[in-house]
């Protein structure tokens, strides 16, 4: 850790009263068996808690769907990692040695997971006023750049910008069937993640168009928390 902390603290507004926290927040488990993914952890639900209250005040008119898809673009990976870049994080991240020469201070995932344990330090040192603060602060541009045209991207990046913000492997597309004439044809996809049980088929007239309903019917799925559906498999034929 190279970084001086008390520089750390003035980026983030606050003073952080138990050095042992923060600290810990900044420990990679390649570093020490005392490490940052419990705080992670708390940190990760911290962060939803705190966006999507502020998406709810923000947009009154927005259905669940589009509060979902906004606060997936904000907390994943990349978003977050983007963010302790700006506070020049990676200064004072503790790594083992093998992370070091595979320059693990510059890897998203581990930026982004540094970043929610700094948020739960914040909260078990000084409260959940205090940890909104500093997360509202940390976040500040990009919550005022946020709007709801983001909720015009297509399903197929919407599926992944919420898969990634769930930390979910990113979906399996296959085509299953195809219909109808050369010229008039109807593509079946479906669409299964490798982690779960949630599936879903989509048609269209190009393989592409097909995608996209599945994906679409996929993000409802998650979204709503419904019971996942797989559509049948033909069973072999018996020999």
């Amino acid at each position: 850790m190279n970084g001086n902390l008390g520089r750390l603290t003035r980026a983030l507004g606050c003073s952080v009263q138990r050095g042992d926290l923060l600290e810990r927040a900044l420990t990679h488990r390649s570093a020490d068996a005392d490490n940052n993914e419990r705080l992670e952890f708390l940190g990760d639900a911290l962060l939803g808690f705190v966006i999507a209250e502020v998406l709810v005040e923000r947009f009154p008119d927005a259905d669940e769907g589009q509060l979902s898809r906004l606060r997936a673009s904000l907390v994943k990976k990349e978003s977050l990692a983007e963010l302790a870049r700006r506070l020049e994080l990676s200064e004072y991240l503790r790594l083992g040695a093998g992370e070091l020469r595979t320059g693990g201070h510059a890897r998203d995932s581990i930026l982004a997971d540094a970043l929610e344990a700094l948020f739960a330090a914040v909260y078990v040192d000084q409260g959940f006023e205090r940890a909104r603060e500093v997360i509202l602060a940390v976040f500040g541009e990009t919550l005022m750049a946020i709007g709801q045209g983001e909720t015009s991207k297509d399903p197929k990046t919407r599926l992944q910008e919420l898969l990634q913000a769930r930390r979910r492997p990113l979906p399996q597309y296959e085509v299953v069937g195809v219909f109808g004439s050369q010229h008039a044809q109807t593509f079946r996809v479906h669409c299964t993640l490798t982690d779960g049980p949630e599936a879903a088929d989509g048609e269209g007239t190009s393989r592409r168009r097909a995608e996209q309903e599945a994906a679409q019917r996929l993000l409802h799925l998650l979204e709503s928390g419904e019971e996942p559906f797989s559509r049948p498999r033909p069973r072999p034929a018996s020999l």
